[in-house]
């Protein structure tokens, strides 16, 4: 009886186990994701069912918000022509970056790589391939972040590599927990809006809006280079930011 007993209790034990989604077992896959900021007011991920995974791995999506400081961010997956232009309006205007890139862009646009190290900017590592991070192993992960890491300093001169961005915004415990361990802190976002897609660019002033409109103390904002509306919009969405008394720092300089 003792047995049968003890066979039920495992066997119920298991059954449980299969029905918790996998990330409640600490391997997600979880898919970023925030409330918009409105009127100034802190974006937020309170509602996400990841946020304290976030703060377990020290993981970024909002700076300190005490002061008006903003942090500007790029993916960098690929060119299309218009990343020369945003360097032209960051250089002119004074503002630091972080650009995050994949290997096909470190192959393709090394003259780019060096001229943002050279006029001030930080690269960070958007992985090699752009893989889901979830699900691929420990040393896949590893290899990833490490041919960017070697790659861009062979290039560049920096060395050093500290930021990175998930591929798809794409994670779970144990991908941070894999990352963090090589050293780096991974990056998500607080202002962003659907900016990637090339065939769906609606002009400056679209891009200039979507961007304003989510401005908060401490904001780590994404955009794509691949967006020709993010090149014509950035003078104004600076001067905009500046005229509301917010002030641009690399993600290093918090």
């Amino acid at each position: 009886m003792t047995k049968l007993l003890a066979k039920t209790a495992l066997l119920l034990l298991l059954a449980a186990t299969w029905c918790v989604p996998a990330a409640a077992q600490g391997d997600g896959p979880y898919h970023f994701g925030f409330k918009k900021s409105k009127n100034g007011a802190p974006a937020s991920i309170d509602e996400e069912g990841f946020k304290d995974v976030l703060a377990k791995h020290g993981a970024i999506f909002r700076m300190d918000g005490a002061q008006k400081t903003l942090y500007l961010t790029f993916d960098n997956g690929y060119e299309n022509g218009y990343t020369a232009a945003i360097l032209d309006v960051l250089k002119q205007k004074r503002v630091p970056a972080v650009f995050f890139v994949t290997g096909h862009y470190i192959e393709d646009q090394p003259e780019l790589l060096k001229r943002m190290v050279q006029e001030g900017h930080l690269i960070g590592n958007h992985s090699w391939s752009h893989p889901d991070m979830t699900q691929v192993s420990d040393e896949k992960i590893a290899n990833e972040l490490e041919r960017v890491k070697t790659q861009v300093a062979s290039i560049t001169g920096q060395t050093e590599m500290r930021y990175l961005r998930p591929p798809r915004g794409i994670f779970s415990d144990r991908t941070l927990a894999v990352s963090k361990s090589l050293g780096y802190t991974n990056v998500f976002w607080s202002v962003a809006y659907v900016d990637w897609d090339t065939k769906k660019q609606y002009g400056a002033k679209y891009a200039y809006d979507k961007v304003v409109s989510q401005l908060h103390p401490g904001a780590v904002i994404l955009l794509h280079s691949v967006s020709k509306d993010n090149a014509e919009a950035m003078g104004s969405i600076i001067d905009y930011a500046r005229e509301q008394g917010y002030e641009f720092k690399r993600l290093d300089q918090a």
